[in-house]
């Protein structure tokens, strides 16, 4: 069995025997930097709705509750440990600084925006909240973003998972192409919201 295998194996049975609290640890630490797979926490919890084991809102907000948790730790790990402490210890706290660094680059391109973007794009999703703490990002706004962020690509996860029933697995060797597309449509929606805005004002 692969390590990946293995995980998700793990991930489903504590879904199966704790139900909604074990969707939030699960969502909680991967947030926070373990590596722990969401597509597969929130894809199988959302498959478990469709089989009426599990309230498929219920599943959406309690794992963006989880997501915002874990991002709120790990912004504070950035604000007040940063970088030096991140290259020297993160590897004991699962932090990938190849990971961090792309999360860098991304908040230093385009600012505070990305903590919403990155929080639908894989692999970058869970790190945006370093630099984001890092650059002492104004809290509310990091909070919005990221529960809008989260909300987003939760729901996408979760809906996955009622759609694709028994086969939910299958999501897995996707998930570069899922990000894109969840992207896409995070940008879309902040376009709208500007848009919204110009016209209020």
């Amino acid at each position: 069995m692969s390590v990946l295998a293995g995980l998700i194996e793990w991930v489903t049975s504590v879904i199966e025997a704790v139900g909604y609290e074990g969707i939030f640890i699960l969502m909680v630490l991967e947030s926070a930097g373990v590596p722990i797979p969401s597509e597969a926490v929130v894809t199988f919890a959302g498959f478990l709705s469709a089989r009426g084991k599990l309230d498929f809102w219920l599943v959406v907000l309690d794992s963006t509750a989880a997501n915002l948790v874990g991002s709120i730790i790990l912004y504070y790990v950035g604000y007040y440990l940063g970088r030096p402490f991140i290259e020297k210890y993160g590897k004991y706290f699962f932090l990938d600084i190849t990971h961090v660094e792309w999360a860098e680059k991304w908040f230093e391109k385009y600012g505070s925006i990305t903590v919403f973007i990155g929080r639908v794009t894989p692999a970058i999703r869970t790190y945006i909240s370093l630099p984001a703490g890092m650059g002492k990002m104004n809290m509310p706004k990091f909070i919005v973003y990221t529960i809008a962020g989260s909300l987003i690509w939760n729901y996408f996860l979760a809906y996955v998972g009622i759609l694709l029933g028994e086969n939910w697995e299958v999501i897995i060797p996707y998930l570069d192409t899922i990000g894109i597309a969840a992207v896409v449509v995070a940008l879309i929606i902040f376009v709208y919201y500007l848009m919204i805005r110009k016209k209020e004002g």
